[in-house]
């Protein structure tokens, strides 16, 4: 493959991780918390005022069907390459059942709702949502969020109902609805878990999170192995130059327990770019507990499953089923500031 070209799929790729998180149906995996974290475990309780009566955002005009009234979305549906028109509450409720288990807390699904909601008027606000799919959504997870009406169920509808029409809103913008399956313990600041560029988002914080003592054993941890050749040719395409042959591999960098830059050999590389290229579903987060090179191969063994950044999906699930926390406490303690408001009815 052409240097140039992989290069920039590589980037592609990147943004698009930072744009989607990553399904907790997808059996997660936690991260290493080496030092006491910096917050206190339990959500904020800086809900009094949760849903404010005065909105500080407007429905985007694109898909707005009047002022307080549910916006209508065209969606494009990867599976058959059609568009649909759906009414924002419904595309939601395909949202939660296919990025979250459906069987799950009312208030977990409830708190993916209002990111979910949030980060597609996001989307639509910033970006026009999809427009090289001429449409304001799409079920491909490359492109926006994934989308499942057939795994939508009873408790789905009425976590989504209860929602209705919530955003989470920090000084008069949609926040970023950054979400993942499993934090390991702590989530990441954006640029520790996304590489992201540019000023970090005021709303963005590590928050401690229940998640890595709550989680099922069996997806506590995660290891994956891969040929020296392979760590080889991914550190050349992400570096631009050649390592050589590999004989040492170790985190460079680390912030909180997250690997920030590996050292391949005398070569380093953006942890996140690394783990992408690599495999997000194998390489499943950056929190590396151990690296073992044994002759030809590499294995990595670490804990949390996705960038780390923003609500916790199995977070979520044992804040509402172990402590009855509701959907707005949730998104409040894993998104510092902001307010939920309500923008139709």
């Amino acid at each position: 493959m052409n240097k140039k070209f992989a290069v920039y799929i590589l980037c592609a790729s990147l943004i698009l991780l930072s744009l989607s998180g990553c399904r907790a149906f997808r059996r997660p995996v936690p991260d290493p918390v080496p030092d006491p974290p910096p917050q206190d475990s339990q959500p904020q309780d800086d809900t009094e005022s949760d849903v404010e009566e005065e909105t500080t955002v407007e429905i985007p005009e694109q898909v707005s069907q009047g002022e307080e009234s549910e916006p209508q979305l065209r969606v494009f549906i990867a599976e058959t390459g059609s568009i649909q028109t759906l009414m924002m509450e419904e595309y939601i409720m395909g949202v939660v059942a296919a990025e979250m288990e459906p069987t799950w807390e009312k208030e977990a699904l409830a708190a993916q709702a209002i990111k979910a909601r949030t980060f597609a008027l996001q989307r639509i606000d910033e970006d026009g949502g999809v427009p090289a799919r001429n449409a304001d959504a799409s079920s491909d997870i490359q492109e926006f969020q994934a989308y499942n009406a057939e795994r939508i169920n009873d408790n789905v509808r009425e976590a989504v109902e209860s929602t209705r029409g919530l955003v989470a809103v920090y000084e008069g913008e949609f926040v970023r609805g950054w979400f993942h399956a499993y934090c390991g313990g702590m989530t990441a600041t954006a640029a520790e878990g996304l590489n992201f560029q540019g000023e970090e988002p005021p709303f963005i914080h590590r928050a401690e999170c229940p998640c890595f003592d709550g989680i099922e054993a069996d997806l506590r941890y995660w290891e994956k192995s891969y040929t020296l050749d392979r760590i080889r040719n991914v550190t050349r395409q992400i570096a631009g130059s050649d390592p050589g042959a590999v004989n040492s591999i170790e985190v460079g960098e680390e912030s909180e327990g997250r690997a920030v830059t590996i050292m391949v050999n005398e070569t380093e590389v953006n942890a996140p770019e690394f783990r992408l290229a690599l495999g997000s579903t194998e390489f499943k987060s950056t929190i590396l507990n151990e690296i073992n090179i044994s002759g030809n191969n590499v294995t990595f063994s670490g804990q949390g499953y996705g960038h780390g950044v923003g609500l916790c999906q199995w977070g979520a699930q044992i804040f509402a089923r172990d402590q009855g926390r509701s959907a707005e406490e949730i998104v409040k303690h894993y998104f510092k500031d902001v307010t939920i408001q309500k923008l139709w009815d």
